[in-house]
């Protein structure tokens, strides 16, 4: 049975920005940088992530940091359940959304005439 994660904007937006290359390993301050969030955000993101068993992660070999001279870095990569779970989750959220803007007749961004 796979847990579902809370998505709040937060979730939704790192997972977003990890589907963007769903392979590819990526490090927290990346991640930081991709997604405007800070640190304190994206690290426990990617713990429960990890608990969860929708990310994985490994920490990257000695010599790349040693021989650039800075920290080591944790990298982070969606598992196939998390990729899977993820677009799953944030297409369903993308439809509730837009079952809600046509519930409410909200205008589309750059569109004028709203109704009352």
């Amino acid at each position: 049975m796979t847990t579902t994660p809370r998505m709040t904007l937060q979730v939704q937006l790192v997972l977003g920005e990890m589907l963007s290359d769903p392979a590819e390993s990526r490090y927290g301050l990346d991640l930081c940088a991709a997604t405007g969030l800070p640190s304190g955000t994206i690290y426990p993101i990617m713990a429960r992530l990890e608990r969860i068993s929708w990310v994985e992660s490994d920490w990257e070999d000695p010599e790349a940091h040693i021989a650039e001279g800075r920290p080591r870095r944790r990298y982070y990569r969606l598992t196939r359940e998390g990729a899977e779970g993820a677009d799953e989750a944030l297409r369903a959220i993308r439809q509730a959304r837009k079952t809600a803007i046509r519930a409410w007749r909200i205008p589309a961004p750059g569109v004028t005439g709203a109704t009352s």
